[in-house]
């Protein structure tokens, strides 16, 4: 009988998930092809306030047909590093494409939200044959490197639905809030919390397991220490983080 490879999930390995999907700008992207077999592509990546991927798609592309007559697709996030590929954490999910009413609430989001963190596809981003896909998440394999290997449920992947809900309306004003008015606090995340080099780090977005921050190409996440449930958490947790920061700084 086969060894079982599989480890048990606690919170530190649901985190290193949550982190893979919420950070990842690109992914390989299989589709089904008319011939049966799978066809990989590359794609933008972001993700809806609840952790739902998203992906802008042109219809002249063979996975945006592939995705019509089959909605059922595999995402492979591997953001890689230094060394030896294979080491590094990826994350493989499987998914069910469903494209997006652009002018729907959700769309208008889902626009905005992928804008942010792929800015460059504002140059083509509203041409009639460009569309936004959801992937619901139906399965999960994360590969933490040699000999770390869990399945996690889509479950553990999205945020608390409640809590991303609550923070739906309000997420728009409060990133430009934190550019606007908080631009030192956003610097401090970055390099005392998450050790990044001085810089106009400007915040991108918001969810509620943590806040997303780009200085040019480059992107970070700030994890939150809890899942935050509403506008009055969120600003306790931005402002105990910024404490923290400070604190560091001094």
């Amino acid at each position: 009988m086969a060894k079982d490879v599989i480890q048990p999930m606690d919170d530190a390995v649901r985190g290193e998930a949550k982190g893979l999907l919420r950070g990842a700008r690109s992914a390989a992207l299989a589709t089904i092809g008319p011939d049966g077999y799978p066809s990989a592509s590359l794609v933008g990546l972001a993700t809806d306030i609840d952790g739902t991927p998203v992906i802008l798609i042109s219809g002249l592309a063979a996975h945006t047909g592939n995705l019509a007559a089959d909605p059922r697709a595999s995402l492979l996030i591997s953001p890689g590093g230094k060394g030896d590929p294979l080491a590094h954490a990826r994350l493989t999910l499987k998914v069910s494409a469903r494209k997006i009413d652009r002018e729907a609430p959700e769309g208008v989001r889902i626009r905005r939200r992928y804008l942010a963190r792929q800015p460059k596809s504002a140059l083509y981003a509203d041409f009639p044959d460009f569309s936004f896909f959801a992937l619901a998440i139906e399965g999960v394999s994360l590969n933490g490197g040699f000999a770390r290997a869990y399945a996690p449920s889509p479950a553990d992947l999205m945020s608390d639905p409640a809590h991303a809900a609550a923070l739906a309306d309000v997420e728009e004003g409060a990133v430009e809030h934190m550019n606007d008015d908080h631009k030192d606090a956003i610097g401090l995340y970055a390099t005392r919390l998450l050790g990044a080099k001085a810089g106009n780090w400007r915040a991108i977005g918001l969810d509620p397991d943590g806040l997303d921050m780009a200085l040019g190409s480059a992107a970070l996440r700030l994890p939150f220490p809890a899942s935050v449930d509403g506008p009055g958490a969120l600003r306790r947790i931005l402002g105990e983080l910024a404490g923290k920061a400070r604190a560091q700084a001094a």
